[in-house]
C-alpha cells in the first residue's frame, strides 16, 4: 500500500469525545488538525459553533473546503434517543457549522430485528444531513455488541437509509472499538458505502491494518501519534 503521511492524515477525523472536554483543549484539538492537515474534527454538538469560530479565525481567506471538516454527534453514544431528537441535534450541529453528522442508531432495534426501525431513523437523519451542502452521515453500529448477521442488516439498513458511511463504533461501548474482521465484513457488506473504523485506533500500525482492511475514514484521538509514528518510520 502506498501511503504518504499526508494520505494517512487526510483520512482521520481528529476526535474528542470524552465528556469532560473542556474548552482548552478543543481549541488544541483544531490547532492539531491544522497543523498536521486531519481531515475532520469530531467534537460534541456543544462545541460545534466554537471549531467554526475557531476554523474561520485561522483560514485567513481560505474556503471551508480547504480546512477540516467539522464533524459532530447525534445519538451519541447509546443511541437510545427518539429519532426526532436525533434529526433535532443533527439539525442544530449543522446550523452551528458541522458538514457531516456520526450518528448512533437504536442497537436494540437493531438487535431484535427491527430493520424498519433502524431504516426510518437513518434515512430521517440522511434527510436532514443532505440537505446541507456537502453534508455527510455516518451511520454507528457498535459492531463489537452485534453478531455478524445483526452488522450484515445493518449494512443493508445503512444503504436503504442512504447513509454516506457506516461507521464500527463509539469508542466508548465495554465491548471495544474497531477491529480489524468487523471493518472487512462492513467493506463487504455495505459497498459502495464508504467505511469509517473508529474506538481504539492509537497506532500507526493500527490505521495502517484497518485502512488495509477497507476502512475509507478512521475516527481517533490519538491522530498526531499515529501520523507521527508513520513519518518516522517511513523517513
Amino acid at each position: 500500500m502506498s501511503l504518504s503521511h499526508e494520505d494517512l492524515a487526510r483520512m482521520i477525523d481528529h476526535t474528542l469525545l470524552i465528556p469532560e472536554a473542556h474548552p482548552e483543549q478543543i481549541d488544541r484539538l483544531c490547532e492539531e488538525a491544522i497543523e498536521h492537515g486531519f481531515f475532520g474534527i469530531c467534537v460534541h454538538p456543544v462545541f460545534v459553533r466554537r471549531v467554526a469560530d475557531r476554523l474561520a479565525r485561522a483560514s485567513s481567506g481560505l474556503t471551508p473546503a480547504d480546512g477540516p471538516a467539522i464533524v459532530s454527534v447525534a445519538g451519541f453514544p447509546l443511541g437510545c434517543n427518539r429519532s426526532e431528537v436525533k434529526a433535532d441535534e443533527a439539525r442544530r450541529a449543522i446550523d452551528d457549522g458541522a458538514r457531516e453528522i456520526d450518528m448512533v442508531i437504536h442497537v436494540g432495534s437493531l438487535v431484535s430485528g427491527d430493520a424498519r426501525s433502524v431504516r426510518n431513523e437513518i434515512e430521517a437523519l440522511a434527510h436532514v444531513v443532505h440537505r446541507a451542502p456537502n453534508g455527510v452521515l455516518k451511520v454507528i453500529l457498535e459492531t463489537t455488541a452485534l453478531t455478524a448477521d445483526q452488522i450484515i442488516l445493518g449494512c443493508r439498513c445503512c444503504a436503504e437509509g442512504e447513509a454516506d458511511f457506516v461507521k464500527t463504533s463509539t469508542g466508548l461501548h465495554p465491548g471495544g472499538g474497531a477491529t480489524v474482521e468487523h471493518v472487512r465484513l462492513l467493506r463487504r457488506h455495505a459497498a459502495p458505502i464508504r467505511v469509517k473504523a473508529a474506538g481504539g485506533i492509537r497506532t500507526a500500525d493500527a490505521a495502517l491494518a484497518m485502512i488495509e482492511a477497507g476502512a475509507d475514514r478512521l475516527g481517533t484521538s490519538a491522530g498526531v501519534a499515529i501520523v507521527t509514528g508513520f513519518r518516522q518510520r517511513t523517513a
